[in-house]
């Protein structure tokens, strides 16, 4: 499932995979893939202009207190929400994303808007292609619930590979678990699906496709705060700080250890 916009109080931008022609042109089995970013650009482009990840990224870049000479990462950059908002603000920015259609539109932004230090690069958050402590600042929106646990892990260790000593670390991400045994993962579940129903029968067949997925445990990976904070620590990160927000998603903020471990 994209992720819906947070707390924006307004529609979802309708997807052409969600008509019932489209479903019936490959008998269904679509629903059953993962997601496709290639194919929702336009889709993230307009969530990225939504109220509610607008008021995200003002707080992830505010959190982050980027200084002039800074060199930040951003993971699974997109259309570029994060890259271009913290361009103006620091030296370099290596905007990094999985999807190459991806890469290409936010590559032909930087071009239009004439912005010389960003880099965008096709790769995974897995597999970072940078030199060991060559940034001082990672950030990251809605990214990390595409992982599995285990790559979730994979990436943080990455991350502090890349971070110099003392660097910072700071995302936004949907922060629950498909659980009720959880207070709040009940209410965010609850809140998703009556934000989805609220689309009329598109909002019906997205929620068959997103119940299909999870039968085929192709559907996304939230962690909760509880263990973003458990593996930010695992992975030697100091200064851990988690916060659920008031809907499905939280913002975490790290720093790297400004020295390696005795």
């Amino acid at each position: 499932m994209t992720p819906l916009p947070p707390a924006t109080g307004a529609p979802e931008p309708t997807r052409s995979s969600d008509a019932p022609e489209a479903q019936q042109a490959d008998g269904g089995q679509r629903w059953f893939r993962a997601k496709d970013w290639d194919a929702h650009v336009s889709d993230l482009e307009q969530m990225a202009d939504s109220p509610g990840f607008l008021r995200l990224r003002d707080t992830i870049i505010d959190r982050a207190g980027l200084r002039a000479e800074d060199r930040v990462l951003d993971v699974g950059a997109g259309t570029g929400l994060l890259a271009l908002a913290a361009a103006p603000r620091v030296a370099h920015v290596h905007a990094l994303d999985v999807s190459p259609a991806m890469c290409e539109h936010l590559g032909r932004k930087v071009a239009r808007l004439s912005i010389a230090n960003i880099d965008v690069t096709v790769d995974t958050a897995t597999e970072l292609p940078l030199a060991d402590g060559s940034v001082d600042v990672v950030l990251s929106n809605y990214c990390f619930h595409h992982l599995s646990d285990a790559d979730k892990d994979v990436a943080l260790r990455e991350i502090d590979r890349v971070l110099r000593p003392g660097g910072r670390l700071i995302f936004g991400d949907m922060m629950f678990r498909l659980s009720v045994s959880d207070s709040r993962d009940r209410a965010v579940i609850a809140l998703l699906v009556k934000r989805i129903i609220r689309r009329g029968p598109a909002g019906l067949l997205r929620l068959a496709k997103n119940g299909a997925r999870i039968a085929a445990g192709r559907w996304e990976h939230p962690a909760g705060v509880e263990w973003w904070r458990a593996a930010l620590e695992r992975a030697g990160f100091t200064e851990v700080d988690v916060r659920a927000l008031e809907h499905e998603g939280g913002i975490a903020a790290a720093r790297k250890s400004p020295s390696p471990p005795a």
